[in-house]
């Protein structure tokens, strides 16, 4: 039986724009999300239509390059992450121009690829602020329960996270500590090792370090994430 081919990029973009919704697009900006080529489009929708579609690594480089906020989030949901290469990867992480895309693509699609421990720490010296949050994206979904991430990589980029933890851009900030509290949530040794990386960061003459790390050890002490742990040993 002859497999149907699947929609067209012209079909798929066609649909996304019937799907436009002024007031989130108003919603998003207020987050700090680029109002540029978006449609205010929720995930929830967009991870529906990627099910429906289903795995489409062709389809997925074309509506990456149609610029499309939401092609770009649909994209990271139905490539193939066995069919990905480093040279997309640099692509990708070079066209990203709003956190939320950048935070998508690196949870959904690149912390899924061969190279993601490569690009993490690779990404982590870059310039350009969206490429270098993609790093520690890519640690903090890296550090998830689901990841095969051995705690030997993930402490390895502890000294990543102490580097980078004087940038005071907010949207380098933010994924450095979120990349912190996600290793010391994934155990109780990586739970000592990321506290002890804190009060190291804390130490740093530094607002945007002192930030990363009260916020960060505040969650690793809490009791809700000890409990968690516990549960986990």
């Amino acid at each position: 039986m002859a497999h149907s081919p699947g929609p067209s990029p012209d079909m798929v973009i066609e649909r996304l724009r019937s799907l436009k919704n002024p007031k989130n697009i108003e919603g998003m900006a207020r987050f700090g999300i680029s109002a540029k080529n978006t449609l205010g489009i929720s995930i929830p929708i967009l991870r529906s239509m990627a099910k429906e579609i289903g795995k489409d690594h062709a389809l997925a480089l074309s509506l990456w390059r149609s610029g499309i906020h939401e092609a770009r989030i649909l994209s990271s949901l139905m490539d193939d992450p066995r069919l990905v290469t480093e040279r997309q990867m640099d692509d990708w992480a070079g066209d990203f121009d709003s956190w939320d895309v950048c935070d998508q693509v690196c949870m959904n699609l690149f912390s899924k690829t061969p190279y993601a421990i490569k690009k993490a720490k690779e990404w982590s010296v870059r310039e350009e602020e969206f490429v270098k949050r993609a790093s520690f994206a890519l640690i903090a979904g890296l550090s998830l329960g689901g990841s095969k991430t051995t705690d030997a990589e993930l402490v390895s980029f502890l000294q990543i996270i102490e580097s980078a933890s004087a940038d005071e851009r907010n949207f380098v900030k933010k994924a450095v500590n979120w990349a912190l509290r996600q290793i010391g949530k994934r155990n109780k040794a990586l739970n000592r090792k990321a506290l002890a990386s804190a009060r190291r960061i804390q130490r740093l003459d530094s607002r945007s370090a002192r930030w990363i790390a009260n916020d960060a050890i505040r969650e690793l002490e809490s009791e809700a994430v000890r409990r968690k742990i516990a549960m986990k040993s």
